[in-house]
């Protein structure tokens, strides 16, 4: 039957009135059921070719989609782009190849593009916290004011850990060039814990806080240039660039003004001990500073350790456990404390004893190449050479590093404050045949 007829027939059988398949006639009983029966026959036929056609559709589209995959581990992103484009004439509501799209553009530093792509994707599926998170990025590089709040929003969202990273760096950015120093330091801090040996991150760190120190120091230096504390800060300083003696002086004109500014004897005594360790006379000198430090800044761990460092260094063996006693009951976590405790009960020939508070300082401070040395002789001592190879070997390894350090400080003019590197502890007696395979 052609469409034509079908059509005539089917208006008849309507209609009725002349047609000879009027109601009750029993011609018009059968053909009715057979009309049905077509009906029916015509209604799956067509759902099945629907069926059909959006199968092969999904299929086509999956094709692109794969194909695009390809071309990007490819690094070929302008087929890439092709190939999303042909998903979106086959399906204009793919919020997946939008945002492609977007990221080809977004490499590309096409910014404009690629948050017209992001846009799109998002109004399709407004939960793909990537683009979201991209998208924010775009609009603070084309200098939106809206892309403060959507990069706070992604960075507190965001489980991906390179992009939260990315996007806290472009967010510190933004707070600087916004002048607010105070959240991107704060976002720093979560930054540094998030990654803390991200090298890029702790190039912004460093320069934000030297711009900080600068900041302060420019202000104290306006409001108060003749204080005790600006004479403290000129004096620390010094203490950093190396000039000791300089930095001494200092700190005796903050004292001049101020006899009891917290903190400055302490550091005062720290500058003497330092500029001459092994002299008798020095080491007098400095300990008079420690000894009113504590009576200007109260009780102090740091202090009774500095006491104790003396007395160690004049052998008064039992002078120098007490102060090292005093600042550990202080603070048990002060490393400085371990360490003089332990020494002192190496000199005892206490190594079992020793070795529980060098654990307490490598577990504290692993970084610290000193107490992994003195580790691992305590370990000789007691026979334990797997691991006395083992702390030797780690006190080398840091050793090397913080040289590498104290050189690159050395090219800046500058002299690492922080710098402690290990050497062989001369305050106490050494096995000096097993040590002499591993010099300090």
């Amino acid at each position: 039957m052609t469409r034509s007829r079908l059509g005539r027939f089917l208006q008849s059988a309507i209609q009725g009135g002349s047609s000879p398949f009027v109601a009750g006639n029993p011609v018009w009983r059968i053909c009715g059921r057979r009309l049905v029966l077509f009906l029916i026959l015509l209604a799956s036929t067509v759902a099945a070719m629907a069926a059909q056609t959006g199968s092969s559709q999904a299929a086509e589209i999956r094709g692109h989609l794969e194909k695009a995959e390809a071309y990007l581990k490819a690094q070929d992103p302008g087929s890439a782009a092709k190939e999303f484009d042909a998903v979106l004439a086959l399906d204009p509501k793919n919020a997946e190849a939008f945002a492609n799209l977007g990221v080809i553009a977004f490499f590309q530093r096409d910014c404009q593009t690629a948050s017209r792509k992001f846009r799109a994707a998002l109004a399709i599926d407004p939960s793909l916290a990537k683009t979201r998170a991209l998208l924010g990025i775009c609009r603070w590089r084309l200098g939106d004011p809206s892309a403060r709040l959507l990069l706070e929003k992604s960075f507190a969202t965001l489980t991906d850990k390179g992009l939260r990273l990315q996007v806290g760096r472009e967010l510190v950015a933004l707070y600087d060039q916004q002048g607010d120093t105070e959240a991107a330091a704060a976002l720093l801090r979560k930054l540094v814990n998030l990654d803390p040996d991200n090298v890029e991150v702790l190039f912004m760190a460093q320069r934000l806080y030297s711009e900080l120190a600068d900041d302060t120091l420019n202000k104290l230096a306006v409001v108060a240039p003749g204080s005790a504390r600006m004479q403290q800060v000129i004096a620390e300083r010094l203490v950093n660039a190396g000039d000791l003696k300089g930095a001494i002086d200092h700190y005796r004109k903050a004292l001049q003004i101020d006899p009891r500014l917290q903190g400055v004897h302490f550091e005062l005594g720290e500058a003497i001990l330092q500029s001459a360790p092994g002299d008798a006379a020095t080491q007098a000198e400095a300990q008079k500073e420690f000894e009113v430090a504590l009576n200007v800044d109260g009780d102090s761990a740091r202090t009774e350790c500095q006491l104790g460092s003396i007395a160690l260094s004049q052998s008064q063996m039992d002078e120098a456990f007490a102060h090292f006693e005093r600042a550990y009951q202080i603070n048990p976590n002060e490393v400085q404390a371990q360490m003089g405790l332990a020494k002192v009960l190496m000199v005892q020939e206490k190594p079992q004893e020793a070795v529980r508070y060098l654990r307490m300082a490598v577990q504290a401070d692993p970084l610290n190449g000193a107490a992994h040395y003195q580790l691992g002789i305590a370990y000789r001592r007691l026979q334990m050479q797997d691991q006395a190879r083992k702390e030797l070997q780690l006190s080398q390894e840091i050793k090397k590093t913080k040289d590498q350090v104290q050189e690159l400080y050395r090219q800046m003019n500058r002299k690492s404050s922080a710098d402690e590197v290990p050497e062989p502890d001369h305050d106490q007696p050494r096995d000096q045949s097993q040590d002499q395979a591993h010099p300090q």
